[in-house]
């Protein structure tokens, strides 16, 4: 069967013109710069306080790895002062050991001068940062160093510390530089608490600017659309106009307030995060960078694949949806022809279809995941072990391994935003060429010169058509040399088969289209020199297509029709009789009509009808009026339509024929002209095409 194509079936659009877009958005966007520079800076700031903090951090994690260390500096100078002392009492008490030097191993055992007691009550106190050490400390100094070697670790010099006599350890013990460590962290806790006051300040004007210009797209096509000609409507699908004013106009305003800041956060995230590695040791930057391209380029490299089976799952989709929609909005012809098992076969068919392409798609965008948090934890290792080796070799601290930890989540993290940006932007310069193609539709002509208005309650209701030509096309006119004059209040049928131009006429009477040639006289005025809301205000119409909106059956009823009492909208039910049916509703007046209130279409078009008798213009146009309706609504429809063109002009277009037999004046047309004019019984009598016309129907009836 026959699937229809359409909007469900449209792949990812994409812009045509991406930079010329952008350049008109953001132009468009003139009235909020400086908030958006605003927004846009602070995002900036935001980024660049992110990149600063990790150096500090760096430093936060050297002071605080110093002040778990004994002071080796401190350590080694009181080691030398010791020995120094220990050289100048041997040299005292042994005048045969040379002083001019330090003491030698090969010369001195100074285990062997502890165990002999030599030096025992013979070394004097020594000072040092006002704290005295006596003789016994420095010999117990001296005792526990003579096994701590150049290879010692920290955890060996550690275990040393707590046997250290307490002057000695006064001054070697690790010490921890609080005033450096509360600066840092303070600097540190500003830095994050500044960087969410901007991110909050930066969100809320990026929402501000996106609500203010999505309010504004809304305002400037509601008003676009009261100024488009009704042949811009005829052209185009109506979901089509309404997809550009909710969906297109959401899409700008969701993607413009997620992406722009993004994009501009990660930027600088990315180029600052680079430097700053670089500038911290470009050893480690290197590692990062190469560690992750290589995650990033086996993601790309699956994303390449995958894209694929996402555009096929669009189209596969689209072509399901559209078959269940037309099995079911045909369901009744498939179960009397039996079709059920090759219905059942083709929905299999395509169901598989799209679950295969389902299943791919799904599996290499599930894998995407995974693969970052590989690129993530593959730099991560790399930094580790890089960074362990140029500690081990004094190259860097542990407080740049630190920093790099977090450069590397600021350095990949970017780089998938700065894509899903790209992508939004591409969605959104989509949806804006949408809406600026509506907005740049060619409008209808000012009608600030026209000076002339008919008054409706004046108005005599004579309309005549000299020599009227119109086409809808430059090169093919429908309506050619069309004339007749309507005498006030007389009921003027027009028919004809389809594309006669009968519909065509009302809609140049109404002016919603330009004639091509001649004119169109109202009480002797040409409607060239009035305005159309003056000539919509002149005329009452009931089409083919009810519409009601949602609301009450009073608003309904008085639509835009002002200082209406309760007392006229009964006294217009009650003639077109809608009364009874109104008063057996729970609110009567007051009861709301929705999608889900049961009402026949037929009491739809005598609401309808109810609404133009509130109308009370002097021209009346029933188009098909009762063609959606059962025989015996339509004789109802029929009485109230009779009591509505009662003291009106009126124009009828009709297929069924029997409705307008008592029409004053019967137009018959055909390919855009007159071929014939008269009564009922007159144009039977011709025997022409109205009378061909006539009895067609009821041979087809019989």
């Amino acid at each position: 069967m026959p699937r229809p194509r359409g909007p469900m079936n449209r792949v990812n659009e994409k812009s045509k013109d991406f930079f010329g877009t952008m350049k008109r958005l953001f132009l468009s966007l003139n009235k909020w710069r400086y908030l958006l520079i605003i927004a846009l800076i602070l995002a900036m700031a935001s980024a660049i306080l992110a990149i600063i903090a990790p150096d500090k951090l760096s430093d936060f994690a050297d002071t605080i790895g110093e002040g778990l260390v004994p002071n080796t500096e401190k350590l080694e100078e009181v080691s030398t002062s010791i020995s120094n002392n220990v050289q100048t009492t041997l040299a005292s008490q042994m005048p045969s050991i040379p002083t001019d030097g330090a003491v030698q191993e090969s010369t001195l055992d100074i285990n062997a001068l502890i165990d002999s007691g030599i030096l025992n009550d013979k070394l004097s106190d020594i000072k040092i940062d006002d704290v005295t050490i006596n003789g016994n400390d420095q010999i117990k100094f001296l005792e526990l160093m003579s096994s701590v070697t150049t290879d010692s670790t920290n955890e060996e010099l550690l275990s040393k510390m707590d046997e250290l006599p307490s002057s000695i350890y006064e001054l070697v013990k690790p010490q921890m530089n609080m005033d450096k460590v509360y600066s840092i962290a303070i600097l540190l806790a500003s830095f994050y608490i500044i960087s969410c006051i901007f991110n909050y300040i930066q969100h809320f004007s990026m929402a501000t600017i996106s609500n203010n210009f999505a309010k504004k797209l809304r305002s400037d096509i509601s008003t676009k659309i009261n100024k488009l000609p009704l042949k811009y409507f005829d052209q185009h699908e109506a979901g089509d106009v309404l997809s550009r004013v909710t969906n297109d106009v959401d899409t700008i305003g969701m993607n413009m307030n997620q992406s722009l800041a993004m994009l501009v956060s990660s930027i600088t995230l990315f180029i600052g995060s680079i430097i700053m590695m670089f500038v911290t040791n470009w050893i480690m930057a290197i590692t990062a960078i190469l560690a992750s391209i290589i995650g990033f380029a086996f993601m790309f490299l699956i994303l390449g694949k995958s894209q694929k089976y996402f555009n096929q799952r669009q189209i596969e989709l689209g072509n399901l949806n559209g078959y269940i929609e037309e099995i079911y909005s045909g369901h009744n012809v498939v179960k009397a022809y039996n079709g059920d098992k090759e219905a059942i076969t083709e929905f299999k068919k395509l169901n598989n279809k799209l679950y295969d392409c389902n299943r791919k798609s799904q599996f290499l965008s599930g894998v995407m995941q995974p693969i970052m948090g590989f690129v993530g934890n593959l730099s991560y290792v790399a930094v580790c072990v890089v960074g362990a080796l140029l500690t081990m070799n004094d190259i860097i601290s542990f407080g740049v391994i630190v920093a790099f930890m977090i450069y590397v989540r600021l350095f990949t993290n970017p780089l998938s935003q700065i894509a899903q940006a790209m992508t939004t932007l591409q969605s959104t310069a989509a949806a804006s060429e949408r809406v600026f193609e509506f907005l740049d539709e060619k409008e209808m002509p000012l009608e600030n010169e026209k000076i002339k208005h008919l008054d409706k309650s004046k108005v005599k209701g004579e309309i005549e058509f000299k020599n009227v030509k119109f086409g809808y096309d430059p090169g093919r006119t429908i309506i050619k040399n069309f004339n007749v004059k309507v005498k006030p209040g007389q009921k003027i049928a027009i028919v004809g088969p389809t594309g006669a131009g009968k519909t065509t006429m009302v809609n140049l009477l109404m002016k919603f289209y330009d004639i091509n040639d001649g004119e169109i006289l109202i009480d002797g005025i040409s409607t060239k020199n009035l305005t159309r809301e003056n000539i919509h205000d002149l005329f009452v119409m009931v089409l083919q297509d009810t519409w009601l909106f949602d609301g009450t059956i009073r608003d309904n009823i008085k639509f835009n029709k002002k200082g209406v009492t309760d007392e006229e909208i009964w006294s217009s039910c009650h003639t077109v009789g809608i009364d009874h049916f109104i008063k057996t509703l729970p609110g009567g007046l007051n009861s709301t009509i929705t999608d889900d209130t049961s009402v026949s279409q037929g009491q739809k078009q005598l609401l309808t009808i109810a609404r133009g008798m509130i109308e009370d213009a002097p021209f009346l146009i029933l188009d098909e009026a009762t063609s959606n309706v059962d025989t015996r609504t339509e004789e109802l429809v029929q009485k109230a339509m009779d009591k509505l063109t009662e003291g009106r002009t009126s124009f009828i277009i009709a297929h069924r024929l029997s409705t307008i037999k008592n029409a004053d004046l019967i137009l018959v047309m055909n390919e855009g002209n007159i071929i014939e004019q008269g009564t009922h019984d007159e144009l039977m009598a011709k025997g022409g095409f109205y009378e061909k016309l006539y009895n067609s129907q009821f041979e087809k009836a019989a």
